[in-house]
């Protein structure tokens, strides 16, 4: 059987992506259950890591610090986003991969973070680029 994981504040941080004052804030305003002892000697376990990073992906989805509280905390499962009706607003991310060729994507609904649309977006102009390279070497 395995041991609870054991994280240094340096290490949590590194898993997490966050920086320590981020969690150390997190912690005071009770999103994050608080550590194993005080100070330096403090120490993190995968419940920790799992509240910072559905932390992370609420807040990336656009739910208020509150709310983010409020289901850590609740033993509901996570909430479905409700379905969109007309006249609904969505902040949403439009990529330009060429004239004509847009495509848009709502990162909240999809539950990506700013780092996961950037690398769909580098997916995107890469493929859009070997298309377009295999297109032109037919023609030519």
């Amino acid at each position: 059987m395995n041991p609870e994981p054991s994280y240094s504040l340096n290490d949590l941080c590194l898993l997490a992506e966050l920086p320590a004052r981020t969690v150390r804030y997190y912690v005071q305003v009770g999103l994050v259950d608080r550590p194993l002892g005080e100070t330096r000697s403090a120490r993190y376990g995968a419940r920790h890591l799992e509240q910072l990073l559905l932390t992370r992906k609420w807040s990336a989805a656009g739910l208020s610090l509150e709310r983010i509280r409020a289901l850590l905390h609740d033993a509901e499962a996570p909430p479905a986003l409700p379905p969109r009706s007309p006249g609904s607003i969505a902040v949403c991310s439009h990529l330009l991969v060429a004239e004509g060729v847009e495509i848009v994507v709502d990162p909240g609904r999809a539950g990506w973070t700013p780092e996961q649309l950037r690398a769909f977006a580098r997916g995107v102009a890469e493929l859009h680029a070997q298309i377009t390279n295999s297109t032109h070497g037919e023609t030519e």
